[in-house]
């Protein structure tokens, strides 16, 4: 097979379970928590990073920003070996009750994208898979690490629903704060609907350094990379119960 167009990749090059930051830097603070990395392959915003974590094979593939720089990384993993697609990412909370920094393991999506429209009609529901979530929530409680589960809002325009926008954004996301979603963020409906269309596992775990209803409270830059580090404790874990799952142990 030749390489992959955007990532670059031929099977053999990642493991079964890819964490996807969007953040092009991330990919190596995700890779030096396994045990031994090597980047191989840089094209585009797509750095891939592979190694072993207590023996198991795992990779990470930066992603950029949004569900369309995404969706082509997902499809592309995907024909080279990827069976379990984990986003391991940031976003703005919406709930007050959450903690700052907050760390949630995401369940379902709202699809507010573009991307997925391409794909696949309205109805069509953007959920996490089981297992991984499964496995997300018993790693964290092994682990001692607070998450909160539940729902993203997945968009397209950040500067339409960010802390950074001149727009009224709790006007824009009010129907979603009053239905209990939890987070705005970009690529979770993306990961979702086509990991279960093509059959792999999808997953997505979030940091958030504060609330969009509160956006002078923020937690530090030193909080933020800590809960970063302990979203990734929890993907590597989850990593081992579906290798476990799979293969056996």
């Amino acid at each position: 097979m030749e390489k992959q167009h955007h990532i670059q990749l031929v099977p053999g090059d990642i493991g079964e379970t890819v964490f996807l930051p969007g953040d092009v830097s991330r990919a190596e603070v995700i890779a030096k928590h396994f045990d031994d990395y090597e980047l191989v392959a840089s094209n585009r915003q797509y750095n891939t990073f592979t190694g072993t974590y207590k023996g198991v094979k795992v990779s990470t593939t930066s992603t950029g920003v949004g569900g369309a720089a995404a969706a082509i990384a997902i499809e592309e993993l995907i024909k080279v070996g990827a069976k379990n697609l984990i986003r391991i990412g940031t976003g703005g909370m919406m709930q007050t009750w959450l903690p700052r920094p907050g760390i949630l393991v995401i369940t379902g999506a709202v699809r507010g994208d573009g991307t997925t429209r391409e794909y696949f009609p309205p109805e069509f529901p953007a959920v996490a898979d089981f297992h991984v979530v499964e496995s997300m929530l018993k790693s964290a409680k092994e682990l001692g690490i607070e998450v909160h589960a539940g729902y993203e809002w997945s968009h397209d325009a950040f500067y339409a629903g960010s802390v950074f926008s001149k727009l009224d954004i709790l006007e824009i996301e009010k129907p979603w704060i009053d239905a209990g979603v939890l987070i705005a963020s970009q690529e979770a409906s993306t990961v979702f609907t086509i990991a279960t269309a093509r059959k792999v596992r999808g997953g997505v775990i979030l940091c958030s350094a504060g609330c969009h209803q509160y956006p002078d409270k923020s937690a530090t830059p030193e909080e933020m990379v800590t809960a970063i580090s302990n979203a990734t404790k929890i993907g590597l874990e989850t990593a081992l119960k579906l290798h476990a799952l799979d293969h056996g142990k």
